[in-house]
């Protein structure tokens, strides 16, 4: 990749999670997500809802890298900075996709980790492609712009009349979700993903993403897939999903992967489940190996 200094690294960085936006959404098959042939366990969407969702969001994107790249107090303040921003990009892509939520979680996470990435590029004055340690210097301002999220959006829950869906899940079973990932500094890309991802980079790249999916949906803690089926439900997705793995690798063909991941597909469509946390970090994962030059 051609070297480019720090002043054209933002513009970069926000075409790259357009990017990781579009290919999540293209990559096929998703079992209960939706791609281009098929919509999932989702009756009130389909592809052409994302791609609606994926251009609503794109002007936010390069905003948030932009946030972090002209920073220069705290990171707790950038975070109050972004979550604004992020309330209103959340707010244009529900106008464009007339209320459907395809990207809430994966905007929450990007307006974080892109307004980092701004923040470090602008830092160390850095070039892309990103080193592994320009990566994990993301991952550790992000949890400084994080840090005490859990105690504060969670606190005083007990006396709380009307809970939402997540907040009655961080009190009944201790589950943290997307708030919980972010404040650790998103252990799931930084320990799980983007080091599988290195390592097999040079293998067949969407067979590499869908092992990768099943991969996540084995070990994260899928608050998509909650909501919809339950804890039993979830449990039993992570246990298929791992059982698959035994089975199934990077080292598979195309055609027995697929057979395995459509079958997967039309069960949880029956159950109605849907992984859509390890769906937006796919997303997530696709944009660092971009920024790291691997695809």
């Amino acid at each position: 990749m051609k070297q480019r200094n720090e002043q054209d690294a933002p513009k970069l960085v926000s075409e790259f999670a357009l990017e990781a936006l579009l290919y999540e959404a293209s990559l096929y098959p998703k079992p209960g997500l939706v791609d281009p042939k098929s919509c999932g366990a989702h009756a009130d969407m389909n592809y052409s809802t994302f791609i609606d969702s994926s251009t609503a969001l794109a002007p936010f994107l390069s905003e948030y890298v932009e946030l972090g790249f002209d920073h220069d107090a705290s990171p707790s303040i950038l975070f109050e900075k972004v979550r604004a921003l992020g309330q209103q990009a959340e707010a244009a892509m529900l106008r464009k996709t007339h209320g459907v939520n395809t990207h809430k979680g994966a905007n929450f996470s990007f307006a974080l980790l892109l307004s980092a990435t701004g923040k470090i590029i602008n830092d160390k004055q850095l070039q892309i492609p990103f080193t592994k340690q320009d990566t994990a210097d993301v991952f550790n301002y992000v949890k400084q712009m994080t840090k005490g999220l859990l105690s504060k959006d969670f606190s005083g829950l007990a006396h709380k009349k009307h809970l939402s869906y997540g907040e009655k899940l961080y009190l009944e079973h201790g589950i943290v979700g997307i708030r919980g990932e972010a404040e650790l500094g998103y252990p799931s890309l930084n320990d799980s993903a983007l080091p599988f991802l290195r390592e097999h980079y040079k293998r067949d790249q969407r067979m590499l993403f869908l092992i990768l999916l099943l991969h996540l949906m084995a070990m994260v803690e899928d608050s998509n897939l909650i909501n919809r089926g339950g804890i039993a439900a979830w449990q039993t997705v992570q246990k298929q999903a791992a059982e698959l793995l035994q089975t199934l690798s990077v080292n598979s063909s195309e055609k027995e992967l697929e057979q395995a991941l459509i079958l997967f597909d039309q069960q949880l469509i029956e159950e109605n489940l849907s992984p859509g946390g390890s769906a937006d970090l796919i997303a997530l994962s696709f944009f660092f190996c971009r920024l790291e030059g691997l695809f």
